[in-house]
């Protein structure tokens, strides 16, 4: 069974319920934000988290929304089609591998629930520092594995927080900020390695 959300579920992303036990609101507070941060949304999806994320770092700032399928990529260009969608968002095709950004071009990195699909941890967190500038972070929002599923993916595909963090830290990252968060999931956050 494949690891990656299909786009035919996509109706699950915009599920009222998802508003209550993982509010975009709470995430995009931790994250930090500032008016004129540039951020690379990976996974983004419809746009859960990349309309409060453009919201959240104003019209100086700008949200880059990255996703693998264009079926995701479309459903968000017909949402920011309407009249009080912020402009500050890009769509972008690509992996989380292969990030189609030139280098040092954003503030942070956020994948959000995307962490257990992808394949190749070092890969991207490789990519991940290529795309953020000297000052950068990532942030990683995932699964939780001490909650029943559903919501989210089986069990056997969901990561724990401490595994993330230890990949985060044996790769030179320094780990600032991990916590539960929401009803399900948890968000890592750190800064990027300074070679």
């Amino acid at each position: 069974m494949s690891r990656v959300f299909r786009p035919s579920e996509a109706h699950k992303l915009e599920d009222p319920e998802r508003l209550k036990w993982l509010p975009p609101a709470d995430v995009v507070q931790q994250l930090e934000l500032r008016p004129g941060s540039k951020v690379a949304d990976i996974g983004a999806g419809t746009g859960y988290f990349s309309i409060p994320i453009a919201h959240a770092v104003g019209s100086a700032g700008q949200v880059f929304a990255v996703d693998l399928q264009p079926e995701m990529l479309s459903m968000l260009r017909e949402k920011l089609s309407g009249g009080d969608a912020p402009v500050n968002i890009s769509l972008h095709q690509g992996d989380a591998s292969h990030i189609p950004l030139p280098d040092a071009k954003v503030d942070l990195v956020f994948f959000a629930n995307i962490w257990h699909e992808l394949d190749d941890h070092e890969a991207v967190l490789e990519e991940s520092r290529r795309i953020l500038s000297p000052a950068g972070r990532i942030a990683i929002l995932d699964w939780r594995q001490d909650r029943p599923s559903p919501p989210g993916p089986p069990q056997d595909h969901r990561i724990a927080m401490t595994e993330i963090t230890a990949l985060l830290m044996s790769n030179g990252w320094k780990a600032t900020q991990s916590a539960n968060l929401g009803g399900f999931s948890y968000l890592v956050v750190a800064t990027r390695p300074v070679s």
